[in-house]
């Protein structure tokens, strides 16, 4: 593999059989199938790392009908996801398509883990997401990557990987996934969470002698440096960081060359087979976001700083045009801001560790409960605007109690309860005595928190949520707290002060609205017909979801899945 970091020279006068556009999950995905069947490809990346939002992520790609899946949920069928989609999706995407990724999905596994560095786990329990509805299922669909121990980059590879957010490591930039947490916090109280804490504590020490940071690597950065370590034993693969395509050359038969620009220099490139946009999707080019996300500060994306759309452009030069029907143009969270010491905003995505524990509750700003704190992160951000457009509810607020804090932490405070000074000061936590002391530091009306406050501590009693449905899911009893003693894992009192808070505000995660495509993942024009020789996959690629969110890793599954199949019809393969 050749990697050209500020200069594209290397690139004069060459031809290549597909170029991919992005260096993501899903771009490199696709790099990968391809290179494994002999192909020669230029990865272009705009930034100076390879991994994008996957690297970010948790990592999950949800991929029905893998040969994991009988490990943990054997009587699972495709027809039986079929139907949740169906329930799920409806028409708001094309059928075909669905059934394509379907049809492809265990292919698309068997081929990556038996070829590559790739290889998954089956979680015990990953619930889809809306699992009350016909279809649904807790566990198989869901696959994590295997961790990975980064030495085996070597130090130049390593330095490409993009780094995780800070804020979800520890102890000076050690990753941890959900078992790890599991472990920490429980390494006082059984021998086997100590012996693990220990062990991977220890390893970082280990790592920070000699490396800039861990080398354990867990979640989506786990699964990019797989890909990474994989597409870097194929000779034929290039990859150009810090690299934009500038211009998409036509002919007769579709795409016939790119030109490619860095630092000034510009290349054009030949391309053989196909080009693919996995650029990440539209989030922040300015005027699609103002079209698309009115009203949503860049700022408030905790998505990786790459998908700028100017792939976008050129696309729709040649006649793309975008999906249509979806409930949403992008994926949501609550994300929670604060300045770190660099200047930058940390956007923190409240995906599981809080919102959905018992003593916890969402606010508008009256004081007044407005949502099911446990539902989908990505519902939760869909609720807040909505809610938003009646009453003031953006920023909403997180609000716990002095024991909650202790035992789940809230946002980026840690569990524990200690060491809240720094963020008492900077006004990313806001901390009262007593709820109506809590109420004016917020400017809310102290009767209404106060009302919300006792609503919710009898809904812990009876372990009914009647206004919101608060932990009546599967999923969303997944959510909370397994060793809580009350009615419901999802809903305790708050009652111990003092009290806190947390402003919360809809951040995008990713693009839903892309290209449309046919099955082969082939960009479409206003007249329904292919354009020859351009695919889109990852957030390029109008989602099969159509703006909904059925479960966990449904852009990282599609995305691999979608990459396979987009690179073999690109290289005339079955």
């Amino acid at each position: 593999m050749q990697v050209l970091k500020n200069g594209i020279q290397g690139l004069n006068e060459s031809a290549y059989d597909l170029v991919v556009v992005g260096a993501g999950g899903a771009g490199m995905a696709t790099a990968l199938f391809a290179a494994m069947e002999g192909a020669s490809v230029l990865l272009v990346e705009r930034t100076e790392y390879v991994g994008g939002t996957t690297a970010w992520s948790a990592g999950t790609s949800w991929i029905p009908g893998s040969q994991h899946a009988a490990k943990v949920n054997p009587n699972d069928t495709q027809a039986e996801t079929a139907r949740y989609l169906d329930n799920a999706v409806g028409e708001r995407t094309s059928k075909v398509v669905r059934q394509a990724f379907l049809d492809n999905g265990r292919a698309a596994v068997d081929e990556v883990e038996a070829r590559s560095e790739l290889k998954y786990r089956p979680y015990p329990k990953h619930p889809d997401y809306i699992s009350d509805l016909g279809g649904s299922t807790l566990s198989g669909r869901a696959l994590e990557p295997m961790p990975f121990d980064a030495r085996l980059l070597g130090r130049e590879l390593f330095a490409l990987l993009r780094p995780p957010i800070p804020e979800f490591t520890v102890i000076g930039g050690m990753m941890v996934d959900r078992t790890d947490i599991n472990h920490l916090l429980a390494m006082t109280k059984n021998w086997a969470s100590l012996k693990h804490s220990v062990k991977i504590v220890m390893r970082h020490a280990m790592d920070r002698l000699s490396w800039p940071r861990g080398t354990r690597l867990v979640m989506g950065n786990a699964h990019v440096a797989r890909l990474l370590h994989s597409l870097s034993k194929f000779d034929k693969v290039t990859i150009a960081l810090n690299s934009t395509v500038e211009h998409i050359v036509r002919g007769p038969q579709g795409v016939e060359r790119v030109d490619i620009a860095c630092n000034g220099e510009r290349r054009s490139v030949r391309v053989n087979k196909g080009m693919v946009l996995a650029s990440g999707g539209f989030n922040r080019h300015p005027e699609l976001r103002a079209q698309m996300l009115p009203g949503v500060p860049a700022e408030w994306s905790p998505a990786a700083p790459g998908h700028t759309g100017q792939a976008h452009d050129l696309a729709k030069q040649l006649g793309a045009v975008y999906g249509q029907g979806g409930l949403s143009h992008a994926f949501w969270a609550p994300v929670s801001l604060r300045k770190r010491a660099d200047g930058s905003t940390a956007a923190f995505p409240h995906f599981v560790m809080d919102r959905a524990k018992p003593g916890m509750i969402t606010v508008n700003a009256r004081g007044e409960r407005f949502l099911n704190e446990s539902t989908s992160y990505h519902l939760f951000g869909l609720a807040m605007q909505e809610a938003n457009k009646t009453r003031p509810s953006i920023p909403a607020y997180l609000v716990c109690d002095a024991d909650a804090l202790r035992k789940y932490g809230i946002g980026m405070v840690r569990p524990g309860g200690k060491g809240l000074a720094p963020f008492l000061a900077d006004g990313y936590l806001t901390e009262g005595a007593t709820l109506a002391e809590l109420a004016s530091k917020l400017g809310m009306d102290a009767q209404a928190l106060q009302a919300s406050v006792a609503q919710n501590n009898r809904n812990a009693e009876t372990g009914v949520d009647p206004d919101f449905h608060r932990g009546e899911t599967a999923y969303q009893q997944n959510l909370g707290d397994p060793a809580w003693t009350g009615k419901n894992p999802n809903i305790g009192p708050l009652a111990q002060g003092p009290f806190y808070a947390v402003r919360l505000y809809p951040g995008d995660i990713g693009s839903s609205t892309g290209f449309a495509t046919n099955e082969h993942a082939q960009v479409l024009g206003a007249d329904g017909q292919a354009i020859g020789g351009l695919y889109a996959v990852g957030n390029d690629m109008h989602s099969i979801m159509g703006g909904t969110y059925p479960a966990p890793g449904i852009t990282i599954g599609p995305g691999l899945v979608f990459g396979r199949i987009a690179a073999r019809h690109a290289l005339g393969l079955p």
